[in-house]
């Protein structure tokens, strides 16, 4: 057996910076009114001995416990094999990092995770909460309003229950489609068709927007409601031949599932793009660059969105002077050979 050297403690701290337990703790757990010099004294103590704060005694002095909730309202076989969803949390995990606070990931996929999580947020146990991927019929913002904690949003509210101030950070999703679909129209094709998002996501009914702002009398039967899926993209394009075997390009709502609509145009026998142009929207790299053909879409920058969500939290949590405001950030259009 070998022995496991003792924790250091406050005590020890104390004594080796030559300052009461008292006045270590407050320099310690972030206190005012301590001298500089003695401060330096306390914080070479704590360096000299390895300290660790105890986080629970910590939380009572600053009432902060340097922890975020990250809420998916996705269930995690989605979360994850979406790529979406690493590039966003990547961002947060960077920004919150960057000043020492950890995040916890909780995921909903029914009603009995709507109360945990509403009961979680409620107990304490975080500083604030990022919560995305919402539907328009999701309890989320409510519970998250009644739990009292600073909340950021990603992605344009879509509800009315109160929430109508809520602080987000979203994408030009409007903007963006427009841009793809008059590509498309620049190309000469006439025959555009949709596949759309989950129209109860306000990304999707955004995108959905945009499509019909440029093809306002677009033949009904051009539009499918898909769920942001390979699969999904699979089963819309199949629709589309059947309906409309004449159409001419696809505005797909996402990457992936543009390059579930690339698969079934290939096995249709419909080149692409000389029969049948392709957009995308996201430009995530994995999947945009390595379809077949490379795929254009529409970028918007996935893992700012969660760094400047986390950002906005992280200034609501610690007021830095004003409220935060929430931002939309710009998209561009990414031409490879898909369209």
């Amino acid at each position: 057996m070998t022995e496991t050297a003792s924790r250091p403690t406050l005590e020890a701290v104390a004594a080796r910076a030559g300052v009461s337990r008292a006045t270590a703790s407050r320099v310690v757990n972030g206190g005012d009114g301590v001298r500089e010099p003695l401060v330096e004294r306390v914080r070479r103590a704590v360096e000299e001995l390895g300290y660790v704060p105890n986080q629970a005694a910590r939380s009572l002095v600053t009432r902060r416990h340097d922890a975020v909730a990250v809420v998916i309202a996705e269930p995690e076989t989605r979360v994850f094999a979406d790529p979406f969803f690493a590039l966003q949390l990547r961002g947060i995990s960077k920004e919150l990092t960057a000043h020492d606070s950890q995040l916890v990931l909780l995921l909903t996929e029914g009603r009995d995770d709507h109360s945990r999580v509403g009961r979680y947020l409620a107990g304490g146990h975080v500083d604030g909460a990022l919560v995305f991927s919402l539907h328009l019929d999701d309890p989320l913002p409510g519970l998250v309003q009644r739990a009292g904690v600073p909340t950021v949003f990603g992605g344009r509210p879509g509800w009315s229950d109160g929430t109508r101030d809520a602080v987000y950070v979203d994408s030009d999703n409007r903007g963006g489609a427009r841009t793809a679909v008059r590509h498309l129209v620049a190309l000469g094709r006439t025959r555009i068709a949709h596949i759309t998002g989950p129209l109860d996501q306000t990304s999707a009914a955004d995108r959905c927007d945009g499509f019909r702002d440029v093809m306002p009398d677009a033949d009904p039967r051009l539009i499918v409601e898909s769920d942001f899926t390979p699969a999904g993209g699979e089963r819309a394009m199949r629709e589309l031949l059947d309906r409309c075997p004449d159409l001419d390009a696809v505005f797909a709502a996402n990457d992936l599932s543009a390059s579930g609509a690339l698969r079934i145009l290939r096995e249709r026998g419909r080149r692409v793009p000389e029969d049948v142009a392709v957009v995308g929207f996201d430009d995530m790299l994995p999947v945009a660059e390595q379809s077949d053909p490379p795929l254009t879409t529409v970028r918007q920058d996935i893992e700012e969105m969660g760094r400047l969500m986390a950002r906005l939290l992280l200034g609501a949590v610690v007021p830095a002077g004003g409220a935060p405001s929430s931002v939309v950030l710009p998209t561009t259009l990414v031409r490879r050979a898909s369209a």
